[in-house]
């Protein structure tokens, strides 16, 4: 897979913008502030439906403009696409592929596939659980659209609850019919996203374990942490967990149970890598993950994703720039940096120069 052109107008400091990339390495270098990351982030847009950055959509438009346009077209093995986009002020996406309008931007996940690497990919380790259960679910969505949907209806489910237990514990009350009726719902959704996190964390585990041994002489081990423990984790025994545990969610007025708790125990010479590890310990094991992401995608799709790596080279020593360098060999790459001189360069890598909104090739 991999993306051939990329065309902006008026999306954050670009009045236009035309790039044409090499199927393998692209560089994009500059000064800080001149637009770099505003790059990657079009593309993430195409892969993602949304920016990996970005509050609101509104953000994304040039000031003083009523509108951005984008257009992406790629390429995978077995055809090319041509898509899309258009963001309004009043909040307003609208995205086409191969002209043929999209009515839900989740159906982005389903054709390019990207996997970012950036410096605060170390929040992967040291960050809060909801940080890996994003790093879990954008993974999974981007191959499973079952998987997506489950989340949806979760998340739907999570919040009509969450809404009853506030009112249960306001009236006194210690039981509710429809509280039952919530639980089997998000039992049934639960089960699907616990079975498909376990699958991508088995997999993330032995692949990322592996890497990092390449890397260092440290042992890393990554393991699924339920919020749910149970053996069990069919919709039956889902449901018959959070209705065991329905007097205590009343008292505290909140779903204490569920996969808004999951979490991923990450570990280094079998050492909680969060509180003991060090930052260069801590990143290599993020870096470690993020490959493990691109061969995971891989290993589903019969082809690697694009790759999109945001000033990270400035941030890794010369081993770890080494290893990473030749671990994309082979593979559409997209660099941002302000040094090309940490860029392990051939006759096939493209240059673009960014300087202020303009593109320099």
């Amino acid at each position: 897979m991999y993306i051939e052109r990329l065309s902006l107008r008026s999306f954050r400091n670009y009045e236009t913008a035309e790039l044409e990339f090499s199927p393998l390495t692209n560089v994009i270098y500059g000064d800080n502030a001149q637009g770099k990351t505003n790059i990657l982030e079009a593309v993430y847009l195409f892969s993602q439906g949304r920016s990996h950055r970005a509050k609101t959509d509104r953000e994304l438009i040039r000031f003083g403009d009523e509108f951005a346009r984008l257009s992406l077209d790629f390429r995978d093995a077995e055809r090319g696409y041509s898509c899309s986009m258009q963001i309004a002020k009043n909040g307003r996406k609208s995205v086409s592929i191969n002209h043929v309008h999209i009515m839900k931007l989740s159906k982005l996940m389903n054709y390019l596939n990207v996997v970012m690497f950036s410096p605060e990919d170390l929040s992967l380790v040291k960050g809060s659980p909801s940080v890996r259960r994003r790093f879990i679910d954008s993974s999974v969505s981007q191959l499973y659209p079952s998987y997506l949907a489950a989340l949806i209806d979760y998340n739907k489910a999570l919040m009509q609850k969450n809404s009853l237990l506030k009112a249960l514990r306001a009236k006194g009350s210690r039981t509710d019919l429809m509280l039952s009726v919530w639980n089997e719902q998000l039992a049934r959704s639960g089960s699907k996203i616990m079975e498909a996190r376990q699958r991508f964390t088995d997999f993330i585990g032995e692949a990322s374990a592996a890497v990092q041994s390449e890397i260092s002489d440290e042992t890393l081990s990554i393991k699924y942490r339920p919020g749910i423990r149970t053996d069990d984790s069919s919709p039956e025994a889902v449901f018959a967990y959070l209705s065991e545990r329905e007097s205590r969610e009343i008292d505290m007025a909140a779903s204490m149970y569920g996969v808004q708790r999951d979490d991923l125990d990450i570990c280094i010479n079998g050492r909680e890598a969060r509180m003991f590890g060090s930052q260069g310990q801590q990143r290599t094991a993020a870096l470690s993950m993020k490959i493990a992401q691109a061969e995971y995608i891989k290993s589903i799709k019969g082809e690697h994703p694009v790759l999109l790596l945001d000033d990270i080279m400035s941030e890794l020593d010369i081993n770890r720039r080494m290893y990473l360098s030749e671990r994309i060999r082979d593979k559409q790459v997209l660099i941002t940096s302000t040094d090309t001189d940490l860029i392990d360069k051939d006759t096939d890598t493209r240059l673009f120069r960014i300087e202020n909104g303009t593109v320099i090739k």
